[in-house]
C-alpha cells in the first residue's frame, strides 16, 4: 500500500487534514510530515499578535500520521475492503517542549506498541524542520473494519 493510497482513505479534509506527506511506513511504524499553513484557521486567536499551533492540533497531527494512517496499513495487511473502516481516538499521553509557529514543516515518528482487539497504541514524537523535539507521548486509538461493510 502506498502512502497516497493512505492518505485518500483517511476519514479527513481541509481544514482538518493534518498529514502532507509519509516517508517510511512498515508494520512497527510510520513517518511522515505536515507544514503548517500561515492562513490555518485557528491562528487568527492563538495568540493576539504572536500565533502559535494549539497543542490539541498538534496532538492531532500526531493521531493522525502516527495512529490513523499506520491502522490503515496495518488493517489492509489484514483485511479486504479496507474503505468501510471506523476511527476512535481512545487516549492520549503529550508533552510538550517547544512551540511550531505558523508555516513550519513537522516530521511525526510513530513506533507501534500493539495493535491487538482492534486497539492500536503508539509512541510518538513530533520534531519541528530543525530535528528538535517539540512533543511527544502515546496515543491509542481503536480501528476496525465496520459490521456493514
Amino acid at each position: 500500500m502506498t502512502s497516497e493510497e493512505i492518505i485518500a482513505l483517511l476519514p479527513y479534509k481541509e481544514p482538518f487534514l493534518f498529514v502532507d506527506e509519509l516517508s517510511n511506513i512498515s508494520d512497527k511504524g510510520i513517518t511522515g510530515a505536515y507544514t503548517f499553513h500561515k492562513s490555518a484557521f485557528f491562528y487568527r486567536g492563538h495568540f493576539k499578535n504572536n500565533p502559535i499551533t494549539p497543542g490539541v492540533i498538534l496532538t492531532e497531527t500526531m493521531a493522525q500520521i502516527g495512529v490513523v494512517c499506520l491502522g490503515i496499513y496495518l488493517m489492509n495487511e489484514m483485511v479486504t475492503g479496507i474503505n468501510k473502516f471506523q476511527i476512535a481516538l481512545t487516549s492520549n499521553q503529550i508533552d510538550f517542549f517547544l512551540p511550531v509557529f505558523p508555516g513550519e514543516k513537522v516530521i511525526v515518528i510513530s513506533e507501534k506498541e500493539y495493535f491487538r482487539f482492534d486497539k492500536l497504541k503508539c509512541k510518538v514524537k513530533l520534531l519541528n524542520s530543525k530535528n528538535e523535539l517539540v512533543c511527544r507521548g502515546t496515543i491509542s486509538g481503536m480501528i476496525k473494519q465496520k459490521e456493514n461493510a
